[in-house]
């Protein structure tokens, strides 16, 4: 592995870590992201971390301005959430239509994988962790579909929307509803029915 290859691979494991920290609140929304500090926190030079924020900037997670550096991005305002909620249902139906005839039982372990930690964030009442593996979900499902652009949409979309995840999580009197409601999703990928994974996703998300 070359020097590049190393910084891409430091970038994307700080892009992964950086994400999960805002989509789940524990960075929060308007939080200036300082390279020094960042390069302290993950023990990395520089490289890695102007990558990692170039990434999330093109996301729309971070919004960037020459005098104030990097901030975390704003969620979208209630009246643009109505209208943006849609969009990614479309995306993530469509997502499954392309991988749907594709499906390994690989795909399985890694959804299974990530629903059995939103249970177990669940059981422990931890709604930051919850948003966090309900996210990684949901984009698990639109990775799978092989599609740069898809996901890079989607991303967009979701880094809008994040805290309307956690916002809704918390109107849960019991938090593992959030984990079951997910499960119909698998069983009807598991059960080959395009049809049936298709509404289930809508019924899910809108």
């Amino acid at each position: 592995m070359n020097d590049l290859q190393l910084v891409r691979g430091l970038g994307e494991q700080i892009v992964e870590r950086l994400r999960e920290d805002i989509f789940a609140g524990r960075i929060a929304e308007g939080d200036r992201l300082r390279e020094a500090d960042l390069a302290k926190r993950f023990s990395v030079s520089r490289g890695p971390i102007r990558e990692a924020i170039q990434q999330l900037t093109w996301e729309g997670v971070l919004e960037t301005d020459r005098n104030k550096g990097a901030m975390v991005a704003t969620s979208a305002p209630d009246e643009i959430t109505e209208l943006i909620i849609p969009l990614r249902c479309t995306i993530e139906k469509y997502a499954v239509r392309l991988f749907f005839d594709q499906l390994t039982e690989e795909d399985f372990q890694i959804w299974d994988q990530i629903l059995l930690k939103m249970k177990q964030a669940c059981e422990a009442r931890d709604f930051a962790l919850i948003s966090e593996h309900d996210i990684a979900f949901h984009r698990a499902l639109v990775t799978r579909s092989h599609s740069p652009d898809l996901l890079a949409i989607w991303s967009a979309i979701v880094s809008r929307v994040r805290r309307h995840f956690r916002e809704s999580h918390l109107n849960y009197t019991n938090p593992l509803q959030i984990y079951e409601e997910h499960l119909p999703i698998i069983e009807a990928l598991r059960n080959q029915s395009l049809a049936d994974a298709l509404q289930v996703i809508e019924n899910h998300i809108e």
